[in-house]
């Protein structure tokens, strides 16, 4: 066989992992090395006994160790120049990065692109990030985002930094402020909505949050910034992070949220259209947490972003 022969016949890789991979699931690592390649074409191939970790066949749920050797198979993909994993090109998540050091990064995450891939998306936040830096060892989601929410999202790019974060939730040290803009005059001052929250599958699959006793407990904390005719911008600091939270609470209290069409006002929604609202109204404006390096407190803002800022712009005129 010829050299240009052999070169189209891929080979199957020995990878090595390290410290930094250490602890991922098998299928989760295989996806950081076969970029682009479907899931299901990944658990095939696990399936099928094609990976070997140290010679051996592994389950689905191996978690990889520091210093395993992983027989990755020859895979084919279609590789299309400037098209990130879904095909959207041109998504350039690098120049909307708000903070970045050796241990994590923070992104301004855009409305209506979802921090992963996953019921019907190809893609998200993390697979578009980690198409643009393929040299990067190590790149996971620390917390979530709302598809539709807006703002400071945290990456991990050390395994021991995502641990210690983790950590630091669990014993509430880190801080995250929303801006929420919501129906109505608020009254007063702020207040803590503490309403345990329960999630449901409805008809079709559709997620669903109620508040319900038996639900798990949930806090928030809702402060007035502005006030408008017909409706008023909070901030929103969640105490606990419960799948839909302020959302949730906002319609609990009888201010739901701007251009919320799940849990919000069908009549204030088509108002704030009016106002130029086209998305849900809430931002992940500030994060705060601890880098577990040197003890030293990190502070990100996300600002609003133009089409959010004309929409205050023209409450305020009117």
């Amino acid at each position: 066989m010829t050299q240009s022969a052999a070169s189209n016949h891929p080979r199957a890789r020995q990878v090595s992992v390290s410290a930094d991979e250490a602890g991922q699931r098998i299928d989760n690592f295989l996806a950081r090395h076969l970029k682009g390649v479907p899931k299901s074409h990944i658990y095939r191939i696990l399936r099928r006994g094609e990976v070997r970790v140290n010679s051996g066949r592994i389950p689905a749920r191996y978690k990889v160790c520091a210093g395993d050797t992983v027989r990755i198979p020859p895979v084919r993909v279609a590789e299309r120049a400037g098209v990130v994993p879904g095909g959207r090109p041109g998504l350039h998540l690098e120049s909307r990065i708000l903070f970045e050091n050796e241990r994590c990064l923070v992104i301004d995450k855009p409305a209506g692109m979802a921090v992963h891939g996953g019921s019907g998306l190809s893609f998200g936040v993390i697979e578009a990030l980690r198409a643009e830096r393929p040299a990067a060892s190590f790149l996971e989601l620390a917390h979530r985002l709302d598809r539709e929410t807006s703002g400071c999202l945290l990456l991990a790019r050390r395994r021991s930094f995502l641990r210690a974060f983790h950590e630091q939730q669990r014993n509430g040290q880190v801080r995250k402020l929303y801006l929420a803009l919501v129906a109505g005059r608020w009254k007063g001052g702020a207040i803590s909505v503490d309403a345990p929250l329960r999630k449901n599958q409805l008809r079709g699959g559709e997620r669903i949050v109620r508040v319900e006793a038996t639900g798990k407990p949930a806090t928030t904390v809702f402060s007035p910034v502005s006030r408008y005719a017909d409706a008023t911008l909070l901030e929103a600091e969640l105490l606990t992070g419960r799948t839909h939270q302020i959302r949730v609470h906002a319609a609990h209290i009888d201010h739901p949220l701007a251009g919320d069409e799940k849990y919000g006002d069908r009549a204030f929604n088509q108002l704030m259209r009016e106002h130029g609202l086209r998305r849900m109204f809430l931002h992940a404006h500030r994060l705060s947490f601890i880098d577990p390096a040197n003890d030293e407190e990190i502070n990100v803002t996300a600002p609003l972003d133009a089409a959010l800022q004309a929409v205050l712009k023209h409450l305020e005129s009117s």
